[in-house]
């Protein structure tokens, strides 16, 4: 896939990481250019002697990490002797940092005009916003999409995960390849930014569209869908959760045959889907009082052998443990260098052959000695004395060889 590409990921946190790591998923070679204290993601806990922070194991891995002084004179000329032989950079400075640093599209382009930038930022590079804060929580608020999270009528809720950052990162990702793809035709480097907040604004789509068109202000209404019914989570005699979302006529009249009831298909409250929309409440009560006379197992299997659109709600510990994640490969056994300790972690979405089976997220530094002399051509007394004015860093490992 992207095998032979070559990426410097300056990002760090979550976002840009999360892109950096899909890349590599993809077969880049991706190297992770940190300050000398590393990623704040390094230091979120828990971590301990024998604990890595999930938080930077979960988008980190399948790179090289090296770092690097970029306010230095050394370590800008580095890192600006690594672009001569990447494909891409990647990064989420604040806008103004760029170019201060050197590291704007105009100055990259100038010593590689083959490269690609892809820039992920918070909200907007000019004005009031340029400069602005813009975590995950403020990014979900702005957005709308808290408005439509949670139970109707209930206090604005966040999506469970980083929705904001992670979004951004895969149009980060996504963004990156298809300016590969231009660049590989034309020649020519390419800059593409990604905003976090355009991210999740894209992302509401038919419901934004909907309020376009003159349709009513979107709401929450926890697990229902605003335009198809039923498709709603009901409780089982066993006290367990399960989804349903029979869409269309066919799995409708499925679930009410399955359910023993299947004159209720015809019921002129619920006969069509404009008559379900219409008649929600009375069509969740109807439901609910069903599926509340058997337990979850039994009411799944009936769903099964019936090919009703149903599935129990899992916690994460289950969805982790079930049989599909593991047929999927979506847990996988990694190696912690210098140990013998395998550590379960998410796998590769991607499935195409040859897709590498990502290494342990590396160590802070783990690898500038080797890719300054392997990519860039630096002689170890260069690297050496690099080191010693703390232009970059080096591991106790590489500085002894």
């Amino acid at each position: 896939m992207l095998s032979g590409k070559r990426i410097l990921d300056l990002s760090w946190v979550l976002g840009g990481p999360f892109a950096g790591q899909l890349l590599a998923q993809l077969g880049a070679e991706v190297i992770k250019v940190e300050a000398l204290e590393g990623d704040f993601a390094r230091r979120v806990p828990p971590v301990s002697g024998t604990q890595d922070s999930p938080f930077f194991l979960s988008v980190n891995r399948g790179k090289r990490s090296i770092a690097l002084d970029l306010k230095s004179p050394g370590g800008k000329q580095a890192l600006h002797d690594l672009v001569r032989e990447a494909d891409a950079v990647i990064y989420g400075f604040a806008p103004s940092v760029p170019a201060r640093l050197g590291l704007d599209f105009e100055s990259l382009s100038a010593i590689n005009p083959r490269i690609v930038v892809a820039q992920i930022i918070g909200l907007h590079d000019q004005g009031e916003w340029a400069d602005a804060p813009a975590f995950d929580l403020m990014l979900q608020a702005m957005s709308g999409v808290m408005s439509i999270t949670g139970e109707e009528g209930g206090k604005p809720v966040r999506v469970g995960y980083q929705v904001a950052d992670l979004a951004g990162g895969l149009y980060l990702a996504l963004a990156t390849v298809a300016a590969l793809v231009k660049v590989s035709s034309t020649g020519h480097g390419e800059h593409v930014q990604i905003s976090l907040y355009d991210a999740q604004i894209a992302m509401l789509t038919w419901q934004a569209q909907g309020l376009l068109c003159g349709g009513p202000v979107p709401r929450a209404t926890g697990a229902r869908h605003g335009m198809i019914a039923p498709s709603d989570t009901y409780l089982a005699a066993d006290g367990k959760w399960i989804a349903l979302a029979p869409t269309g006529e066919v799995f409708w009249r499925k679930l009410c045959e399955a359910l023993g009831h299947p004159t209720l298909a015809d019921d002129p409250r619920f006969h069509d889907a404009a008559a379900r929309i219409d008649n929600i409440e009375a069509l969740t009560a109807e439901l609910g009082a069903l599926v509340a006379t058997r337990p979850s197992t039994e009411w799944l299997a009936l769903f099964a052998r019936a090919r009703v659109p149903a599935s129990p709600v899992l916690g994460v510990d289950e969805a982790l443990r079930h049989p599909l994640t593991q047929a999927r490969g979506m847990v996988e056994d990694v190696l912690r260098p210098g140990t013998d300790a395998f550590v379960e972690m998410l796998g590769n979405p991607f499935k195409y052959n040859g897709a590498p089976v990502l290494d342990y997220p590396p160590a802070l530094a783990a690898d500038t000695a080797e890719v300054l002399q392997r990519v860039a051509g630096y002689a170890p007394g260069q690297v050496a004395e690099l080191a010693q004015t703390g232009a970059i860093g080096l591991t106790a490992q590489e500085a002894r060889a």
